[in-house]
């Protein structure tokens, strides 16, 4: 048994980051919730068949609202949270082109014709907005940063809130492991050096919340 303290930790002992680990301690449940006094809005929801989280944020006094990663079965039961709660969905951002689900994006579209879609300028997907590093998605007086983490695929993203100290890193970097680079244009040095670079730059206490997990494991920390 490997006993790590940190993501960070983590990666330092095994630079082969194309496995995933266990034994790692620094989790805690957030399937549900509101942070910052109700004003941002944050749920974390979950596919069970594809082990897909999607993640829900949103300004609850602007009432607007962003989607990351939408799985195409879960379509309706994102839809009528958002009826729900009220918000106005801006834009269905993802973090790569899903080889594991089908995105959901599109039937969101549908049902949410002003809605835009968004991915990587250099996933070779098609979408409405395409991002680079650098560049900021705005929802009501929240934004995320996009940072460009190739290496599980070439147009893997990081969405990082700032306002928040959260950081959603797709199939980049999981709980005690990251996504498989033996397919999909997948490189384990690229990979290695996005994580290094633009995620553990971050600091400790930022939350990560990733694409999937397989042991019931939500929500880690950079340090």
């Amino acid at each position: 048994m490997i006993a790590v303290n940190s993501i960070s930790q983590l990666f330092r002992q095994h630079p082969n980051c194309g496995n995933l680990f266990r034994g790692f301690s620094k989790t805690s449940v957030m399937n549900d919730c509101r942070l910052a006094q109700d004003t941002f809005v944050l749920r974390q929801l979950f596919d069970k068949e594809s082990w897909t989280y999607t993640y829900l944020l949103a300004d609850y006094v602007a009432k607007e609202a962003i989607i990351i990663d939408p799985v195409i079965e879960q379509v309706n039961r994102d839809h009528s949270i958002l009826k729900r709660l009220g918000l106005n969905l801006l834009y269905c951002a993802n973090t790569h082109v899903h080889a594991d689900h089908v995105t959901g994006t599109g039937e969101l579209k549908k049902l949410i014709p002003t809605c835009e879609s968004i991915i990587s300028l250099c996933s070779g997907a098609q979408a409405d907005k395409y991002v680079k590093s650098g560049d900021e998605i705005q929802f009501g007086r929240y934004s995320v940063e996009v940072r460009q983490t190739p290496g599980h695929t070439n147009g893997c993203v990081t969405f990082v809130c700032h306002d928040e100290a959260i950081a959603f890193t797709g199939d980049c970097l999981l709980i005690g492991g990251c996504g498989r680079t033996d397919f999909q244009e997948g490189d384990a040095e690229t990979l290695y050096t996005s994580v290094h670079e633009q995620i553990f730059s971050l600091p400790d206490y930022y939350k990560v919340y990733p694409a999937h997990d397989y042991t019931g494991q939500t929500v880690s920390t950079i340090g």
